[in-house]
């Protein structure tokens, strides 16, 4: 039996699909609080995005703490839960093997404030009105 070829399209289209159940399980279980681990009991953290590798193998998860407080303790924290979180999602998803989960600082909210400060900015503004 021939084996199906997929478009560039359907691959994409199929690792976003992949990339946002990822984020939907890691919600959850930060969430419900599942992981048993003080610093992130003790802090909201958002899972904004999850980016799959073309073979599903790697899923690269941004976060952020909610406030914007102790991040790198909270990712640290993460990054020691790793197996655990590898393990729940393969096991939600009903994955034959688990990706490796990276975690990693969502900067898009400190770029977007950037922006928004260089656009308030008296003299851009005044540039942009002719």
């Amino acid at each position: 039996m021939a084996r199906q070829q997929s478009t560039p399209e359907q691959h994409s289209v199929r690792l976003l699909k992949v990339g946002e159940r990822v984020r939907h399980v890691l919600s959850e279980i930060l969430s419900r609080q599942q992981v048993h681990d003080a610093t992130l009991s003790a802090h909201s953290v958002s899972v904004t995005e999850v980016r799959m590798s073309p073979d599903l193998r790697l899923a690269t998860a941004y976060v952020k703490p909610l406030l914007g407080s102790d991040e790198e303790e909270v990712l640290t924290a993460l990054r020691q839960n790793t197996a655990y979180f590898q393990k729940e999602v393969a096991r939600s998803l009903g994955l034959k093997s688990a990706a490796k989960i990276r975690f990693r600082l969502d900067e898009t909210f400190d770029e977007a404030d950037r922006i928004e400060r260089l656009l308030s900015d008296p003299r851009v503004r005044r540039d942009l009105e002719d």
